[in-house]
C-alpha cells in the first residue's frame, strides 16, 4: 500500500470507466502544509477540484514552483500526457477532487470528434469554466450510481465534456439535424427491448450508423431527451402500467424496472411524475 503524502490523514476513493474516459473522485481528510504529486502522469488529465475546506488548493508544475495564477473558485487544471503535475495547499483540511484521464484515440473515433490541436497539448491551469465544472461534478455523483440508466448518463456526459474541452467550435449556423424514422424506430426498439438493463451509447449510435456526438444531437433533436433520459422515461412508463395492471408491491416493481430499491424507485418516480407511487397508484385505482 502507498504510503500517504505528509499531512493527509486518510483518503479514500472511488472510480468508474466510460466510453473513452475513467472517473477517479478522492477525498483527502488533511491536517497542515500537504503537497503531492498527481497520478496519471502518462495520461491526458483533467482535474476538478469539487470541495475545499481550508487554505486553497494550487496546481504546480514543479512541487517547490508556486502557481502565477490566481485563485478562482471552482477552478479546474488540465494536464495533457507527459506532464506532471503537483497540488499543493498551505494548510488542508478536507479536499474533494475529481480526475478525469482521456483516451483521445478512443474519443476522437468512436464520438467523431475533431480535436482542436492547442487544447489537447496546451496545458491550463486554474482555468474556470462552470459548465464543465457542473458535467465534471454530475459525473463524479454518478461513479457509484447502480442504476442502469447511468451508463448512457454518463456516457453522455463524458462526449459533453470532451466536447466542450477539446473539440473545434463548429461552423457558424451549423444546423443539428434529427435521426432519421428509421433510425429512431431502430433505436427506441433497441432500447425497449433492453429494459431496464445498461445500455452503451455506442451501441445505440451503431444501430442509427452515426458517431456517438453526432448521435446524441440527433436524437435529442427528433426526441427532445438525452437518450439516458428516455431509457429512464421508458422505465418510469413500465412502473406505472404495472402498479395500473397488477398488485405488485413496490418493491418488486422497482426491481423489475432496475432500480435499487423501493426507496430509489420512488425518490426518481416522483421527480418524474410529481406524485409518490403509492399515491399514483391510489388515484387511478380508485
Amino acid at each position: 500500500m502507498t504510503p500517504l503524502p505528509e499531512n493527509i490523514l486518510s483518503s479514500s476513493e472511488s472510480r468508474r470507466a466510460w466510453n473513452g474516459a475513467c472517473v477517479e473522485v478522492t477525498e483527502w481528510r488533511c491536517a497542515g502544509v500537504v503537497t503531492h504529486q498527481f497520478r496519471h502522469q502518462s495520461e491526458n488529465r483533467l482535474i476538478a477540484v469539487l470541495e475545499e475546506v481550508g487554505s486553497p488548493c494550487e496546481p504546480r508544475l514543479r512541487q517547490n514552483q508556486p502557481c502565477r495564477i490566481g485563485y478562482l473558485p471552482r477552478h479546474m487544471d488540465f494536464a495533457p500526457a507527459g506532464m506532471e503535475l503537483w497540488g499543493y495547499s498551505a494548510d488542508a483540511r478536507f479536499v474533494k477532487d475529481a480526475t478525469l484521464t482521456f483516451d483521445l484515440t478512443v474519443l476522437r473515433e468512436r464520438r467523431a470528434i475533431e480535436f482542436d490541436a492547442t487544447a489537447t497539448t496546451a496545458p491550463r491551469l486554474r482555468f474556470s469554466d462552470d459548465r464543465v465544472w457542473t458535467l465534471v461534478r454530475l459525473l463524479a455523483e454518478a461513479v457509484t450510481d447502480s442504476d442502469p440508466s447511468s451508463q448512457l448518463y454518463g456516457d453522455g456526459l463524458i462526449a459533453a465534456i470532451a466536447a466542450r474541452l477539446f473539440a473545434e467550435p463548429p461552423a457558424p449556423g451549423a444546423d443539428v439535424k434529427g435521426l432519421a424514422p428509421c433510425q429512431l424506430r431502430r433505436v427506441v426498439e433497441y432500447l425497449d427491448a433492453h429494459l431496464p438493463g445498461r445500455v452503451d451509447l455506442a451501441r445505440l449510435a451503431a444501430l442509427a450508423g452515426l458517431s456517438q456526438s453526432h448521435f446524441s444531437r440527433a436524437f435529442k433533436a427528433s426526441t427532445g431527451m438525452a437518450p439516458y433520459r428516455w431509457q429512464l422515461d421508458a422505465r418510469i412508463r413500465r412502473a406505472q402500467t404495472l402498479l395500473i395492471d397488477t398488485s405488485a408491491s413496490l418493491d418488486d416493481v422497482a426491481e423489475a424496472t432496475g432500480f435499487a430499491d423501493a426507496v430509489h424507485f420512488g425518490r426518481t418516480f416522483r421527480k418524474l411524475t410529481g406524485a409518490t407511487p403509492a399515491a399514483w397508484r391510489h388515484d387511478r385505482k380508485n
